[in-house]
């Protein structure tokens, strides 16, 4: 799985056109990078005890990734430091040669999923703000997310509520593995603060919670656990409706963000049919789940759907929305989208500028 990509990006689209890549992974070059912006108390903790994820593992995630950090083997920074960790050469490897406009920046290793919630708390509010000091103060074309002890819903909305106003971050990130199905009360609060300040919330598939990938217990393989995203985003997504999240919070956008989106309409069809049937069991719905889905639901492209026939993709689409499609490329990891290979022909002009800016821009209320 050694991946890596040409030296200079080939097609017009990736060189003429202004694009937003809305899941970009920044990564600390040192273990201790985060320690300017945690109290001492903090630093003496996590070299005595460690983290402590639900998972059990002492760090990392679950499975295995057959490549270092998952990421492409030409993203390690030539002064040295992980993939993702370089400001200078994403600039250089992403960022300038793709034309990107807009890139959100989506942390994956943060206190997300620790046992300890005051720590959990302290290390998020940590990559908050080297977030703004390492890479949003320094390149005005990257936006960060805000990300949140999200097992304590009252610490996560305060630090939400802690960041409202500031043009730094343009949504909140939560991951699809938790404790509980993200419709569940303890998760409420942070849906009510980023209704409250106007932020999206993104659903990143991965986590800590504790929980197996699958419903039946722990898979073998990475294999299993690359298209695992979507059942663990289904999972997320019929929670949020069933639970009344979005009746609750009707003014409440999210992102769904590295699990496909081509299952979509099957999900939402499935629970309509149910929901027929079942109504009665949850009549805090007014609507039918798919149109609750349609509404508050987008979707980043990577990792995109591929379908022989491309009609096939354009239905998919069109029962989503041209509009609710945000570009990703997944930088650095492995399984990295080029912008110029992403969509087949056919596509109008408006359909493609939307598809690649336009909603992004529209979303996180850039201008």
């Amino acid at each position: 799985m050694n991946v890596q990509f040409r030296a200079e990006p080939s097609a017009s689209v990736s060189l003429k056109t202004a694009i937003a890549d809305c899941d970009i992974h920044p990564a600390r070059a040192t273990k201790d990078e985060l320690y300017p912006f945690l109290a001492k108390r903090w630093h003496s903790h996590l070299e005595t005890y460690g983290i402590q994820a639900y998972h059990g593992m002492m760090e990392g995630p679950p499975y295995p990734k057959a490549q270092p950090n998952a990421s492409r083997r030409d993203a390690w920074p030539p002064e040295g430091g992980p993939q993702g960790s370089s400001l200078s050469f994403m600039q250089k490897q992403l960022l300038d040669p793709y034309n990107v406009a807009l890139g959100v920046l989506n942390p994956l290793a943060t206190g997300q999923g620790l046992r300890n919630q005051d720590f959990a708390g302290a290390l998020c509010a940590a990559i908050n703000d080297w977030q703004i000091e390492k890479w949003t103060s320094k390149d005005k074309r990257l936006k960060a997310s805000i990300v949140v002890a999200n097992e304590d819903g009252i610490a996560g909305a305060a630090e939400i509520r802690k960041r409202a106003g500031d043009p730094n971050f343009v949504q909140v990130l939560l991951l699809s593995r938790n404790v509980e199905p993200l419709g569940q009360r303890r998760y409420w609060p942070i849906y009510e603060a980023a209704q409250e300040i106007g932020l999206p919330v993104g659903v990143h598939a991965f986590g800590f919670g504790g929980n197996p990938l699958t419903p039946s217990g722990w898979p073998s393989f990475y294999i299993e656990e690359m298209v695992g995203h979507a059942q663990c985003q289904q999972t997320a997504l019929a929670s949020l409706v069933l639970e009344g999240v979005f009746e609750r919070y009707p003014k409440l956008k999210m992102v769904m963000i590295e699990a496909g989106f081509g299952w979509a309409p099957s999900l939402a069809w499935r629970l309509d049919k149910t929901f027929e049937k079942l109504h009665s069991e949850v009549p805090h719905l007014k609507r039918k789940p798919s149109e609750y889905i349609r509404d508050h639901i987008w979707w980043t492209t990577q990792p995109m759907e591929d379908p022989e026939r491309r009609d096939h993709l354009f239905q998919t689409i069109e029962w989503i929305g041209w509009d609710k499609l945000l570009f990703a490329t997944d930088y650095p990891h492995w399984d990295f989208d080029e912008p110029s290979r992403v969509l087949p022909a056919g596509v109008s002009d408006a359909n493609r500028e939307a598809f690649y800016l336009g909603n992004a821009k529209k979303l996180y209320g850039i201008a």
